[in-house]
């Protein structure tokens, strides 16, 4: 196993995975929303110290693209081109999709990862067996409920509106991102520049656009 560093800060938690010899160390903040910018990177450092890591010792460093967090995705992105600048080393892009997806690489089936966008909607992407097969989309929840009833199996990182609707299992985000990280790492190709996943516009984009 490679030694690495990934960050994930697309969502109201944030995920930190280190990885040094073959151990794995993680941080998680459960809630952290809006806060990110200001908890990142003390978060990283107290990783680091703990896993007797240094950024020059990481083969890469890992961000969440997205989907989720206009703010947040664009805050561990810089902060992770930040680290591979710094030392020279690449950069691996995963998903908030692949962060849940790959805490369910069981045989379950197919399953249709979910991010909250507020308003009763979410971005959402079909995976089976790691293999996405309903590309990422922004979902009315009526929209996500047909998807259930055509056999998906709902996961998200957090509780949801859905849950008193029907059965959402909330798998680990950090968890997730370290299966996701490791899966991705030994891909061909995998490697690359970090682009924000935006399934849909900003606010302030729609509100250009009226």
């Amino acid at each position: 196993m490679k030694n690495f560093l990934a960050i994930d800060t697309s969502g109201n938690y944030m995920s930190v995975v280190a990885a040094k010899d073959g151990e794995i160390y993680t941080e998680f903040l459960p809630d952290c929303a809006m806060r990110h910018s200001v908890m990142l990177m003390e978060t990283v450092d107290k990783l680091l110290a703990r896993a007797s890591l240094r950024l020059s010792d990481c083969d890469f460093f890992a961000a969440c693209v997205g989907a989720g967090s206009f703010t947040g995705i664009r805050i561990g992105i810089s902060a992770v081109k930040g680290f591979a600048l710094a030392t020279g080393k690449p950069t691996l892009p995963v998903t908030s999709f692949d962060t849940l997806a790959y805490n369910a690489l069981d045989g379950s089936g197919k399953t249709l990862c979910l991010v909250n966008a507020l308003h009763d909607c979410y971005y959402a992407c079909g995976y089976e067996q790691g293999e996405v097969i309903y590309p990422p989309a922004f979902l009315t929840e009526d929209e996500v409920l047909a998807l259930e009833k055509q056999g998906f199996a709902l996961l998200s990182g957090e509780e949801l509106p859905l849950q008193n609707k029907t059965s959402v299992r909330v798998v680990s985000p950090v968890t997730g991102l370290t299966n996701a990280v490791l899966a991705r790492s030994a891909e061909d190709n995998a490697f690359g520049e970090l682009t924000a996943v935006y399934v849909r516009k900003s606010s302030a984009e729609m509100n250009l656009c009226k």
